[in-house]
């Protein structure tokens, strides 16, 4: 158990998440939806994390699948976009992976490629940041605007919360793991490392940020970075994004794999024939066929750039997303 001891400086600054956080939901998710019940309610989800499976192997190696995590997987900063959010796990400093890594390795088996992350090794941990983003694009990307409404949901609900009972109101209706006793917010978390079944923290007036998730877990987390406030994520009671997201026109017209192609094409950076199969969750050979019909169909179009081939939208191409988003 955790003890969060809130002097009235913190209890004045107790809020709600922005927003989500790309980067941070992708091992929530992750370990989620390797619970097979969560899987079942999920069905759409779960499907394509299967789909993706040969992507996301680093992921399914590095990372707990239940239980603690390291908590530089789920940064704070990087709130803004996905490559952001992966930028700052990627700056993690070495001392804090090693000590985290340490502690959430403490009872799995010991493995060549786990005992590099716990040394910090940037290859493995480049591996480890590239696997989240192909978890974000090929899983969670298709629904994040489903998720938005259930977090629009929550914000709501904790807001009617507030008008009608103020902090202690809010505080008092969390959900099991989360108790509140005045001046104490007690969270049944999974175990710190050593074993210590208790474990007090003190925002010292830096607040605190509630983050109800649908991928948390039956355990809250709770994140106490040195320098902001203290995050606590617990399970939402939002209903559930149980069905597949309803395909755009732009789905409809090119089916759902090229039109995510053109998607990606469509945005800001360069985009190779590998980037755009890792960016979709397909192989190099199946973007390479579906970029040769979308360049056929005069919407993308393609050059040589030393040993690679880069893809962008042409002005059909660009017009046919634009027009989709109204």
């Amino acid at each position: 158990m955790l003890r969060l001891c809130l002097g009235s400086a913190d209890l004045a600054r107790v809020r709600v998440a922005d927003a989500l956080h790309p980067a941070a939901t992708v091992p929530l998710a992750y370990q989620a939806l390797r619970d097979p019940a969560t899987a079942v309610r999920l069905p759409g989800l779960a499907g394509r994390v299967e789909r993706a499976a040969p992507l996301l192997r680093p992921l399914h190696h590095l990372v707990p699948s239940r239980g603690l995590m390291p908590d530089f997987l789920t940064p704070t900063d990087g709130l803004e976009s996905l490559e952001a959010g992966l930028a700052a796990v990627r700056a993690t400093p070495p001392h804090r992976i090693r000590s985290q890594v340490a502690a959430a390795y403490a009872h799995q088996p010991v493995t060549p490629l786990r005992r590099r992350l716990a040394a910090a090794d940037p290859e493995v941990l480049d591996a480890l940041v590239t696997a989240l983003g192909h978890y974000f694009r090929a899983v969670l990307d298709p629904y994040w605007a489903t998720l938005e409404r259930a977090r629009r949901h929550d914000v709501a609900e904790i807001g009617r919360r507030f008008a009608r009972s103020g902090v202690d109101g809010v505080l008092t209706t969390l959900p099991p793991g989360v108790r509140w006793r005045s001046p104490v917010l007690e969270v049944d978390t999974w175990p710190a490392a050593g074993g210590r079944s208790r474990r007090d923290v003190h925002p010292a007036g830096r607040g605190v940020v509630l983050v109800p998730s649908p991928f948390a877990g039956p355990r809250p987390r709770v994140l106490a970075p040195p320098d902001g406030p203290t995050l606590v994520v617990y399970r939402s009671d939002a209903p559930l994004p149980l069905d597949p997201p309803v395909p755009d026109a732009v789905e409809r017209l090119l089916g759902r794999t090229r039109g995510e192609i053109l998607r990606r094409v469509g945005q800001a950076g360069r985009h190779t024939t590998t980037s755009v199969a890792r960016d979709v969750g397909i192989s190099p050979s199946s973007s390479s066929e579906h970029l040769a019909v979308l360049r056929a169909a005069g919407l993308v179009t393609s050059h040589r750039s030393g040993g690679t081939v880069a893809h962008r939208t042409t002005p059909l191409g660009t017009e046919l997303l634009d027009a989709s988003r109204h």
